[in-house]
């Protein structure tokens, strides 16, 4: 499979977006919460609590919709500043209760309009990242679809970082990268190999940490696999003391 392909794939229409993750993880026992405290609520950033194997967590999750309507009521999955500020927000709190946060990233990037950057777009991405590497709790964030640049590196900046097979990751789109190397936005499919943005070239180059294979039809034995893993990796994280977690994710980020 061409890094091309692994694009087209992590934009398919028929793919599993967040809700459709929460859901089979979480079943009923998700509550999601609204709103940034500041703004608005952005339905492009769904969060909440939820219960994982008998222990409370906090799921955030950017989505893009499942059709047209959904899909312009979640923005395409593109998160406005208030969207990540709700993010952070959900963290802190999860950080005082002492509870894993699990973010789930399928977003081209953060929106772009003017709006967005008249709210302090750049901020509430940095601020996002700065509080995120000091987080007392640990963070699991997890690519089930397009990663694209500090839209979801926003929600990324985690203890462990997973991939399904076929999502993607990257500074840039493969549209954007090639209409700034070659002039030529028709030259995605080698651009695409020049960004290195598979879950094999990532898993390759230490960036992530875990490819998970994707869910065939919404399998219910693969989500339930993939909820133990979860389960247990959060039980390792929480083993270790608050000083080994918050130093060894900074060093995660420091070898890149």
């Amino acid at each position: 499979m061409s890094a091309f392909d692994s694009v087209t794939a992590a934009r398919a229409n028929d793919r599993p977006t967040a809700v459709d993750y929460i859901t089979k993880i979480f079943g009923d026992s998700f509550i999601e919460f609204h709103g940034d405290r500041r703004f608005a609520d952005d339905k492009a950033v769904i969060g909440g609590i939820a219960e994982l194997c008998g222990k409370p967590v906090t799921v955030i999750g950017l989505e893009k919709g499942r059709n047209l309507k959904e899909r312009m009521d979640r923005n395409f999955g593109s998160a406005h500043p208030e969207g990540y500020r709700k993010a952070l927000r959900l963290m802190k709190q999860a950080e005082k209760f002492h509870r894993p946060v699990i973010c789930l990233v399928d977003t081209s990037g953060a929106y772009c309009g003017i709006g967005a950057e008249e709210r302090g777009q750049g901020q509430a991405i940095a601020e996002n990242l700065m509080e995120m590497m000091t987080l007392k709790t640990p963070i699991l964030s997890i690519l089930i679809g397009e990663g694209g640049s500090g839209g979801a590196l926003a929600l990324a900046v985690a203890d462990e970082v997973w991939m399904l097979e076929n999502a993607i990751y990257s500074v840039i789109s493969p549209e954007g990268c090639a209409s700034i190397l070659w002039k030529d936005s028709s030259k995605t499919a080698e651009a695409s190999e020049c960004l290195k943005l598979t879950s094999q070239d990532l898993f390759k180059l230490g960036v992530i940490e875990r490819i998970i294979r994707e869910p065939k039809n919404l399998d219910s034995m693969m989500f339930e696999s993939f909820k133990n893993l979860v389960a247990q990796t959060f039980d390792r994280l929480k083993a270790m003391d608050t000083e080994t977690l918050l130093q060894k994710r900074y060093n995660r980020f420091r070898k890149y």
